[in-house]
């Protein structure tokens, strides 16, 4: 097997991926940021000083796929359909636990796209906490799984003294809403402290709910369903669309993903 980023010569070069045809490829990736307990305990209460830490580090993750190739020498500039990330508090390890998806139709694969979004995120959370914590540290950065391409799908083999990365989920003391894969839905995130608020992370919504077909459709069919979401009619409260900032009026269709989090502060 030889590297493919060595030209005959042992020179460094960027692959030629003129003539490969396109294909569906997606990368996984994860990692963790371990704290103090009390550090941890701020990130779930919101009483850090920079404000919504988890909102942050995602937004971060997402540039920093977006931008891998300023990063890293000899990747490609990659038009990526999707990048998600997600974490989950760990109480027991002390951890927040980070998870990156990338996905694009293209001639080459994003493993390195997810690996840089954990990485960056991981880094943000760090920045955002550092105040209180200069302790944390940030540790297995890996590739989970991917898919497409001439060299076919993997899947990392976890070791059995590992817990596994839950992603997508949070287990909240009020209420734990799980996803409907038999209709066509939208998906909804509560990120950061409204998360906390509402005690809801992710759930679906029927997507013929909706009575009209946009974010303030959306808003109406979650109010219906619970009192408590009639929190996501404040103006502070931000939306998101496919990764995308949003407002009422803003189309959706099915199998969107709207993610409504607090406003976003830093420095």
């Amino acid at each position: 097997m030889s590297l493919t980023h060595l030209n005959v010569r042992g020179e460094a070069h960027m692959v030629d991926i003129a003539d490969k045809s396109e294909s569906q490829r997606e990368a996984i990736a994860s990692g963790h940021i371990a704290m103090r307990p009390e550090t941890l305990a701020l990130l779930v209460e919101g009483g850090l000083p920079k404000g919504d830490v988890l909102a942050t580090a995602r937004i971060a993750g997402i540039q920093a796929a977006k931008r891998t190739h300023e990063l890293i020498p000899l990747c490609h500039a990659l038009a990526l359909s999707k990048v998600a990330i997600d974490f989950h508090l760990d109480e027991e390890a002390s951890r927040v636990e980070v998870s990156a998806t990338c996905r694009l139709n293209g001639r080459t694969g994003v493993e390195m796209e997810a690996l840089t979004a954990v990485s960056v995120a991981c880094l943000t959370l760090y920045d955002m906490c550092k105040a209180v914590d200069k302790g944390m540290q940030i540790g297995a950065i890996r590739l989970e799984s991917k898919t497409g391409g001439k060299s076919g799908d993997y899947r990392r083999e976890a070791d059995e003294s590992e817990a596994p990365i839950v992603t997508g989920e949070y287990r909240s003391g009020e209420v734990s809403v799980g996803m409907r894969a038999d209709l066509p839905c939208v998906r909804v995130k509560c990120l950061a402290e409204l998360r906390e608020r509402l005690g809801v992370s992710d759930l679906d919504v029927p997507f013929d709910s909706l009575e009209e077909q946009n974010v303030a459709g959306l808003k109406a069919a979650l109010k219906a369903r619970d009192d408590r979401f009639a929190r996501l009619e404040d103006a502070r409260i931000l939306c998101a669309v496919n990764q995308v900032m949003g407002g009422d009026s803003t189309p959706l269709t099915a199998d969107d993903e709207v993610a409504f989090f607090p406003p976003v502060t830093g420095g």
